[in-house]
C-alpha cells in the first residue's frame, strides 16, 4: 500500500515536471533497506514453504 502511494506520487511529480534530484536521492535512500532485507525475506519464505510442504504431508 505504501509503495503504491509512493509510485502514484512519483508519477504525478514526473507529469507535473517537479521531479528533482533530491526526489531521486530520497527514493534511493528508501530502497536501500528494502534491497538489503530482500535476501533474508526470500530465505524466510523458502524455509517456510519447505517446512509447510514437509510437515503438512505427514
Amino acid at each position: 500500500m505504501l509503495s503504491r502511494k509512493r509510485a502514484e506520487k512519483r508519477r504525478k511529480k514526473k507529469q507535473e515536471g517537479t521531479y528533482h534530484f533530491w526526489d531521486l536521492l530520497f527514493e534511493v535512500v528508501f530502497w536501500i533497506p528494502e534491497l538489503i532485507l530482500l535476501p533474508f525475506r526470500l530465505l524466510f519464505w523458502l524455509v517456510r514453504f519447505l517446512g509447510r510442504s514437509i510437515f503438512d504431508g505427514l
